[in-house]
């Protein structure tokens, strides 16, 4: 298996690759026989997965974009897609396993994340580290948020391994990444599902997948709440408190990691810090997306439902490439109908 022989050798690789180029790109011409078709693929950690199943299915359909703009694991697997490597991800990731995930996840103590990102880097780099986003056979963007400022940089030259890493760079976890000049992280942190990159790429119809779709109840305001401290009558205890399981047999420095950010004791009904940190990143991503696709409506939207899926649930990756295909499977007629729609064909 390709991504097996990748990952043995990538441990022993060093990082590497030249710095890209930061621009903007503009609106492109579309080709007047038909129109042109972008993917706006959002962001969801291991919910990723997801746009493998999603690619293989408009494959199979027929539907090919000529335009991809992905935000973390959707720059991640767009990336890969692009770059005609898909089925080498899908494989790897079926493989994935939770000691495998462990063996990825180079903590340090003493950097801007809990996981440097390098051993992923040389995994991705062995097959991908000569490949330029400008020598894709689609016009493709990862976007990226730049720490400081907040702004959101659409990462459109250059190689695209460094492009991926930055855009998935998820704050607290892996370390910024430095490009052109500037320290980036996360592109979900400013725009979740990147439909408007998808259309300055020159897009007519615009595809998006939303890995958070189904997030059902998130957003609701309580007008009437009491301020007791001990008073749990009213409403259940909330446990964001997340599985240790993705954190288990590590060892080393790791351990001590663990010891930082695991749950909380027994007798601490207090949530853990990855759990506050997870459940603050979620509810970021679902409340950003909502306002941007309100402002700038895909044409045609893909929902995989992956609310029982968690964010490193990476081991998991039959069951959400499943889900993936059957959200696909149900848009193929929103699509079409959208396609047919669209002003260039009439």
């Amino acid at each position: 298996m390709l991504w097996d022989r990748i990952a043995r050798r990538a441990f022993g690789l060093g990082g590497g690759g030249n710095t890209m180029n930061i621009e903007t790109v503009g609106r492109q011409e579309a080709p007047v026989d038909r129109a042109r078709l972008g993917l706006a693929l959002g962001g969801g950690a291991a919910r990723g997965w997801a746009h493998i199943g999603v690619l293989k299915t408009l494959a199979k359909a027929g539907i090919r974009p000529d335009v991809i703009a992905g935000t973390s694991i959707g720059s991640l697997v767009g990336g890969v897609f692009a770059a005609g490597r898909l089925q080498d991800l899908e494989d790897w990731a079926r493989s994935l396993t939770k000691r495998r995930m462990v063996g990825l996840m180079d903590f340090h103590i003493g950097g801007s994340g809990l996981i440097s990102g390098e051993r992923l880097k040389r995994l991705l780099g062995t097959e991908l580290m000569d490949i330029k986003i400008e020598e894709l056979p689609v016009n493709y963007a990862a976007i990226a948020t730049e720490l400081g400022t907040g702004h959101e940089i659409w990462l459109t030259h250059g190689l695209l391994v460094d492009a991926m890493r930055a855009s998935y760079a998820l704050p607290g976890v892996f370390d910024p990444v430095k490009l052109g000049g500037r320290w980036l992280m996360d592109g979900a942190m400013v725009n979740p599902i990147p439909v408007s990159a998808a259309r300055a790429l020159g897009a007519d119809v615009v595809i998006c997948v939303n890995l958070n779709g189904d997030a059902g109840g998130r957003g609701t305001i309580i007008q009437s709440h009491r301020a007791d401290r001990d008073d749990t009558s009213m409403t259940p205890e909330l446990d964001v408190r997340p599985s240790p399981t993705w954190l288990s047999s590590i060892s080393g420095a790791a351990q001590r990691v663990r010891s930082l950010v695991g749950r909380a004791q027994d007798d601490n009904p207090a949530p853990g810090l990855v759990g506050v940190m997870i459940d603050a990143f979620n509810i970021t991503q679902d409340r950003i997306s909502r306002s941007r696709l309100a402002g700038d409506p895909p044409d045609a939207m893909i929902s995989p439902r992956l609310g029982k899926i968690g964010l490193f649930d990476f081991h998991r990756a039959a069951e959400i490439i499943e889900q993936g295909e059957m959200a696909a499977e149900r848009a193929i007629d929103d699509i079409t109908a959208a396609i047919e729609a669209c002003p260039v064909l009439r």
